[in-house]
């Protein structure tokens, strides 16, 4: 599709973008392409960003993406979750065990693995106080349910006075405001919202090389992504079962715990990293897991 198409058919593409965001919404070194919002001195955080459209030659704006992150006697298990593609999952089946055990401890220990759910799409930097260098400039964002629902509510909203708006489109999209505010130990984004609709720029020329120049998203689940059902079983046992240091000549055969990265391990472009916290250390990434919305 050319770009004079991408213009023309604004209108259909946001009719497919809302039957595809209504089904996505049921259910270490550091990677350059990433960008996060980063908090002042109070705990507080505020950017302006723009979803920008889907990549040349994909079709869907973001990337939806399952993941396990949880340590046991044999190490860390930090791996995506073949649920993403539609196939079984060890870990999810073992869950589903632990669950209808009926015993509070086990259930205890199934939400300790449960899969997370994160996003990816690219963005436009608008705003960023904290960096002001990252402003102008295309990446990727991560981000959690709680930023994917305000996108569905701009693009399917509940009340009838509201006009939906399609945020991922270059001509009449919006502007979002990131308002974080640390509540607890945690990063809240309630607070954030988008603004009245808008061109991102009068000058096409510009959007039509943001656009060519958008990362894949469906690289993030490409079937190369994932481990197969029984070597994600054996990692998994190793995990649970094993000693630290027949889990490390596990990895040593695949990558090390410090190298395995969520929805990239194998991606062309991306450096050993742990997408949540743009650090290579298996505890700070999990740890780092808390402030994800």
């Amino acid at each position: 599709m050319s770009f004079a198409d991408l213009k023309r058919k604004s209108q259909s593409n946001f009719e497919f973008l809302q039957k595809e965001l209504e089904k996505s919404s049921t259910s270490n070194g550091a990677d350059d392409r990433l960008w996060k919002p980063e908090l002042d001195a109070s705990g507080n955080g505020y950017a302006v960003i723009r979803f920008l459209p889907a990549p040349d030659g994909e079709t869907v704006p973001w990337a939806k993406l399952y993941t396990h992150a949880f340590k046991g006697p044999g190490g860390w298990l930090i791996d995506n979750c073949p649920t993403t593609l539609g196939d079984k999952c060890p870990v999810c089946a073992e869950n589903t065990k632990l669950w209808g055990s009926g015993h509070e401890s086990d259930k205890t220990t199934a939400r300790d693995r449960k899969r997370k759910l994160s996003y990816y799409s690219n963005i436009y930097v608008v705003t960023d106080p904290k960096n002001p260098s990252n402003e102008g400039k295309a990446f990727l964002f991560k981000y959690g349910k709680k930023i994917h629902d305000k996108i569905l509510a701009a693009m399917q909203p509940e009340f009838q006075d509201e006009t939906p708006v399609n945020i991922f489109d270059f001509w009449e999209g919006a502007n979002f405001k990131i308002k974080i505010k640390t509540i607890g130990g945690y990063w809240n984004y309630d607070a954030s919202e988008f603004v009245a609709p808008a061109a991102l720029s009068s000058d096409d020329d510009k959007m039509e090389t943001l656009w060519k120049n958008s990362y894949s998203l469906e690289a993030f689940t490409s079937p190369e992504m994932f481990k197969s059902y029984n070597d994600l079983q054996t990692r998994m046992d190793g995990v649970l079962n094993s000693s630290p240091a027949t889990l490390q000549t596990q990895y040593e055969e695949d990558e090390s715990p410090a190298e395995v990265t969520l929805s990239t391990r194998k991606y062309e472009s991306t450096s050993s990293s742990s997408v949540s916290d743009d650090n290579d250390d298996a505890l700070s990434y999990f740890a780092a897991l808390a402030n994800d919305d």
